[in-house]
């Protein structure tokens, strides 16, 4: 099977696409992107409800004439839905919102709880955000709660620390499916991934090549991981470009990625990974870990994230 064909099986028998499309940003471009990668070969859409995509996802969906059995869609409960009684009401917006009857995927999207009710970023009068103090164990029961309804197909979470992620699997029911993180060649995360692999979990890579936005909290400048030269070497050797190389190279580890793109051509690039890495090449980038991560978002939420994994911001 080729590599951009590929599926991953999760613990819930389900199979999962190797490669999907991140949706994050750009409301107004995704209906095209979506219906573009649909058109490609694409069978597995990410998004979120705190993107604002959810819409534009539905209809570019509709629009591409893929029978439904055939995509595998994720979606997210944002941090102002964490109490329990909100939980089953959040999918439902998102279904309503996607024109879906079921989520394939459905992910507690980070361990914070935000005040409840309709505001995404409720904030005080100086403009802190305002938290809750609602055991995200308490929203993953009310998730595992949505699985017999058959509106979602697994569940699952994003954001975790070791610890959090831990403590989900002690007490859950049904073990999350998949974790979805950042993960590229800058951010390994070595023994975070081989924990999953012996729990069962599925990881999933968000920002697969870094991020090409300013990093949270102001670290310096590394530059970008597509400029890394050893990505851009490899690359030359089978005709591809640093992108295509950190996708194969997730996917050669046994996960999935999510690239976004709302270029037509960067969308079909992103695709065209039909190449296997050889074995030097994979050493090669596995060398490269930085312990990077771009996307720290504890200052912002009021709350110390990923505080045991590597990469934490100091």
């Amino acid at each position: 099977m080729s590599q951009n064909q590929k599926t991953f099986e999760l613990n819930t028998g389900a199979h999962i696409p190797a490669i999907g499309l991140g949706t994050w940003q750009d409301e107004d471009a995704q209906e095209a992107a979506v219906l573009q990668a649909l058109q490609t070969g694409y069978r597995h859409i990410d998004t979120a409800r705190c993107y604002g995509t959810e819409a534009a996802v539905g209809r570019a969906i509709k629009q591409s004439g893929v029978p439904r059995n055939e995509i595998f869609v994720t979606s997210k409960l944002w941090n102002n839905k964490h109490h329990p009684e909100d939980v089953g009401a959040a999918l439902q917006q998102t279904l309503e919102s996607l024109r879906l009857e079921y989520l394939d995927l459905f992910l507690m999207h980070w361990p914070v709880a935000f005040k409840r009710g309709d505001d995404m970023f409720p904030s005080d009068e100086n403009g802190n955000l305002i938290t809750d103090d609602i055991d995200y164990l308490d929203t993953y029961r009310a998730m595992e709660a949505l699985v017999t309804t058959g509106k979602v197909k697994a569940i699952g979470i994003s954001n975790f620390s070791k610890k959090e992620a831990q403590r989900v699997i002690e007490n859950a029911e049904i073990i999350p499916a998949v974790h979805q993180m950042e993960l590229h060649p800058w951010l390994q995360q070595i023994d975070f991934v081989k924990f999953h692999k012996e729990k069962g979990v599925h990881v999933t890579q968000y920002s697969p090549f870094g991020n090409q936005n300013e990093i949270y909290g102001g670290r310096e400048d590394h530059g970008q991981l597509v400029n890394d030269k050893n990505l851009v070497e490899i690359g030359k050797k089978y005709g591809k470009t640093s992108n295509q190389v950190a996708l194969a190279w997730g996917i050669h580890h046994g996960r999935s990625v999510i690239p976004k793109s709302k270029s037509p051509e960067r969308i079909a690039q992103n695709f065209d990974i039909a190449f296997k890495l050889e074995d030097e090449d994979v050493h090669k980038i596995d060398k490269l870990d930085k312990k990077l991560r771009f996307n720290d978002s504890s200052q912002d939420f009021g709350y110390e994230l990923f505080t045991d994994l590597d990469g934490k911001v100091k």
